[in-house]
């Protein structure tokens, strides 16, 4: 491959191949370098439990990917891409094994949470027909560069001023503030507190209603649907469509800056990339600003706030291969694919708290996937591959055995609600922080999305205070990653974003972007 191109792309997540493709389809000779052996990032697959059976190593549902107009827009299905649904989307498990239930079908939603509260029903049906006015608008709201202008009067001609304002303010909230005013019971609550811990956030943390609805209404709609086969479907099906320009087993460790501007990367055995066009890195912004481009290169200001970056929390997982499916008591957790366990509302509550002053959660809050019961293809037929992952706080040291007794307390929580469980384990891998981060050096720490999603590192405030774009202080230098805005998820917007401004930089009125994109800079990291 040709070490002078109109591109680098650093990295081969799915924000990364997004934006490669995009600039190869405009006809940009492109080159993504990827330190790690194969493709994808964090979307990939392999047999890490027993044989035949195919565990995700790191993301596995993809809603947003399915909602979204970036990946629809880049016809992946012609590259082998097919989509697998569970028979439902997903339940929530109570501690007293009572289990609140999301389905594409909006009436058995509205039945269940009925269940918990009367009047709830009616209440989830009319969230989810504001939903389908706003859809549309919300996602290429969220997805394009901010301001999103268009789409923005879109969703205010969609909902009018009197309810924009509102439904702006209900996006701002905490889920707990939310249900006590939306609804009666706590099942309808339930499923978006635990949709909104996907993320950092707990019910008590303002914002997370925005994770926590906008998860279930997607749910809703288009289901949380996994690639046919594996995660790194997904990631295959983005290299093919790219026609082979990615390079794996090359880690770059520097962007090479002269006068202001990004002249292309280094490797690590020292040889250079040229870039006559734009440098695209699908990395955490810390570790593209700090690491890889280095301070003296950036205005004062910048390297200050990047200081004071926050991460999300870390995490623990476990892949298991299961002679059979999981024997839930709880008959709506059955044909989920995806399960909820460790608490109601207060429980989840106390969950997260514990995570923020330090401590490991007593009951853990537990994402589980029931792979095969989404997709038949990834295990033997009467078998079930699985996986669950937890939250734990940044920083600690875990060892081996540390590990081992986290994992076992993972199984007791779901021995509780499904006897039997651990009868049927055939094997098992266990994943910390550290583990997590060398599979990936993009998950720092442990933690899976890039930074966290609280409302203060969000928009204009992704990744610090500045434009809420992927243009850098350095010209034709673009962040392209999760810690970009829109955040983290597997819908590559943040690459397609990168692309996009990569494309305006170089386009006939490209001087007069660079112009406008250095003096708001300056004006926003002046000292």
């Amino acid at each position: 491959m040709s070490d002078d191109v109109d591109a680098v792309v650093i990295g081969s997540g799915p924000n990364g191949l997004v934006a490669a493709n995009l600039l190869a389809d405009a006809g940009w000779d492109v080159l993504v370098l990827e330190a790690a052996d194969e493709p994808g990032g964090a979307v990939r697959t392999a047999e890490l439990t027993a044989p035949g059976f195919h565990n995700d190593l790191f993301s596995a549902f993809y809603p947003l990917g399915a909602a979204s107009p970036v990946i629809a827009g880049l016809g992946l299905e012609r590259h082998g891409l097919r989509w697998q649904r569970a028979p439902e989307v997903l339940a929530h498990v109570l501690p007293d094994d009572r289990a609140v239930l999301l389905s594409m079908d909006v009436d058995r939603t509205a039945a269940s949470v009925e269940g918990f509260g009367a009047g709830d029903g009616a209440a989830w049906q009319e969230e989810f027909q504001r939903w389908q006015r706003v859809r549309d608008g919300l996602i290429e709201a969220l997805m394009r560069p901010f301001p999103p202008v268009r789409a923005g009067a879109g969703l205010l001609g969609a909902l009018g001023p009197a309810e924009a304002l509102r439904f702006g303010r209900m996006f701002v909230q905490s889920v707990r503030a939310f249900g006590n005013e939306r609804f009666v019971g706590q099942g309808a609550p339930l499923l978006l507190a635990g949709n909104a811990m996907h993320t950092d956030l707990g019910p008590d943390q303002a914002g997370s209603t925005a994770f926590g609805w906008l998860l279930s209404m997607l749910g809703q709609d288009f289901g949380y649907p996994v690639p046919q086969g594996g995660a790194g479907k997904l990631s295959e099906a983005l290299v093919s469509r790219l026609g082979g320009l990615v390079e794996c087993g090359r880690a770059v460790t520097q962007v090479v800056v002269a006068q202001g501007r990004a002249l292309g990367v280094r490797d690590a055995s020292g040889g250079l990339v040229r870039a006559r066009k734009a440098v695209l890195a699908d990395v955490p912004a810390p570790s593209l600003y700090l690491g890889l481009v280095g301070a003296e290169h950036l205005p004062g200001r910048l390297v200050a706030d990047l200081a004071n970056f926050e991460w999300d929390d870390a995490t623990v997982k476990v892949d298991w291969a299961l002679s059979g499916p999981i024997p839930w008591t709880a008959t709506e957790a059955k044909s989920a694919g995806t399960v909820h366990l460790g608490g109601d509302l207060n429980g989840l509550s106390f969950s997260n708290t514990e995570i923020a002053t330090g401590r490991l959660p007593r009951t853990p809050f537990v994402i589980l996937g029931q792979m095969t019961t989404a997709d038949p293809t990834r295990s033997p037929a009467g078998t079930e591959a699985a996986w669950g992952y937890t939250h734990v706080p940044r920083g600690e040291s875990w060892s081996v055995d540390r590990l081992r007794r986290r994992a076992d307390r993972v199984e007791q929580l779901i021995e509780q609600h499904a006897p039997g469980f651990r009868d049927l384990v055939v094997a098992r891998a266990i994943h910390g922080p550290a583990e997590l981060e060398a599979r990936n050096a993009s998950l720092v720490g442990g933690s899976i999305n890039a930074g966290t999603a609280a409302i203060h590192q969000q928009l204009v405030f992704r990744p610090v205070p500045g434009l809420g774009r992927s243009d850098t202080p350095v010209d034709r230098l673009f962040l392209a990653g999760a810690s970009a805005h829109p955040g983290g998820g597997v819908h590559g917007a943040a690459g397609a974003n990168a692309a996009r401004a990569a494309l305006a930089r170089n386009g006939m009125a490209g001087d007069g972007y660079r112009l406008m994109i250095q003096g708001l800079h300056r004006a926003l990291y002046r000292d």
